[in-house]
């Protein structure tokens, strides 16, 4: 009897292996689903809308866009990290819940480094401190210079607790061993408001939010808070190269699937995220939206995503930042 169920056990796996490879191999024979964790309009839901729509005709099956806002992105990261390791149900996942959540929310229900696959980083969204024209300081060296002198009397509006933008603020401040009055607004855009109206004089924000406020003299760049110089504003210097050497800070998104997605499958989304990304036309329509198409290999981007955590958590220890969660 034991050898009798061993055998039909050995012989049931042997029969199911071929099916499983076959599974894999003719990945995708129905429409995959990337899940968005924020409503829709948002710049992650736009950018991962348009690499869905490159795919759908690489692929003979197409990718569909779900929006599961809400909760600080939360429900819909755990959706995913629930899903069946598959290849037919992945995330647009972000900086903030990716990359941020870990260190300033209690209890998340699941865990960034060990409950995904990660495919590639989508896009770069970089950030900048801009300043109401009023403002005499005109270099991030002058403004250090001024927070120095008179610690937390500058004013620095912020899109909410714990966003990129505040993020970026809080990293500065550690590094520069500076100190602004942080002045928290819900979202970029009333936040930008106050700033062109003079209430609060300075603000770091999205290239892309601003970039049409810097182009009208309503608001003028001080400095990049990415790593390199960027095609829409290229004369305008970074902080690592004029203040804070290794600076570097920027909103980011990226495509991550289940933990025990097959590789196989892993790796063809990859190669054709990556495609899509070097086309010259995809990547003037991603830079003209204010971000910057950046493919990895699924190596790299979870070698990158682990550094942000890593990172976010030193500043949101320094600067005390919590999310209610």
């Amino acid at each position: 009897m034991n050898h009798s169920i061993t055998r039909r056990a050995i012989m049931g796996a042997a029969a199911l292996t071929p099916f499983a490879a076959q599974a894999q191999s003719d990945w995708p024979n129905r429409p995959v689903r990337i899940v968005v964790p924020f409503p829709p309009g948002q710049a992650a839901d736009i950018f991962t809308r348009l690499l869905a729509d490159e795919l759908s005709k690489r692929w003979p099956q197409r990718v569909v866009v779900e929006n599961r806002a809400g909760g600080a992105s939360v429900p819909g990261v755990e959706s995913v990290a629930r899903a069946p390791a598959d290849g037919y149900t992945l995330l647009t996942g972000t900086s903030g819940p990716l990359g941020v959540n870990p260190s300033v929310m209690p209890r998340l229900p699941y865990d960034v480094e060990k409950d995904f696959a990660f495919i590639s980083n989508v896009v770069m969204v970089p950030l900048l401190v801009i300043a109401h024209p009023s403002v005499s300081e005109r270099t991030i060296q002058e403004l250090a210079a001024s927070a120095k002198a008179r610690p937390g009397q500058l004013d620095m509006a912020s899109a909410g607790p714990a966003t990129s933008q505040h993020m970026a603020a809080e990293l500065l401040m550690l590094r520069a061993g500076i100190r602004f009055n942080i002045v928290h607004y819900r979202g970029s855009g009333p936040a930008i408001a106050d700033v062109m109206a003079g209430n609060v004089k300075l603000m770091t924000d999205s290239v892309a939010s601003a970039l049409p406020h810097i182009q009208s003299g309503r608001v003028r760049p001080i400095a990049l808070c990415s790593a390199r110089r960027v095609p829409q504003l290229p004369d305008v210097p970074t902080i690592a190269e004029s203040l804070v050497p290794g600076y570097e800070a920027a909103g980011w998104s990226g495509l991550v699937a289940p933990a025990g997605t097959p590789a196989e499958i892993v790796n063809r989304i990859n190669a054709d995220v990556v495609a899509v990304l070097r086309d010259p036309a995809v990547t003037k329509r991603i830079e003209d939206m204010g971000a910057v198409a950046d493919p990895l290999t699924p190596a790299q981007f979870g070698n990158f995503v682990r550094a942000e955590v890593a990172k976010w958590r030193e500043v949101a220890q320094a600067g005390n930042v919590k999310l209610e969660g």
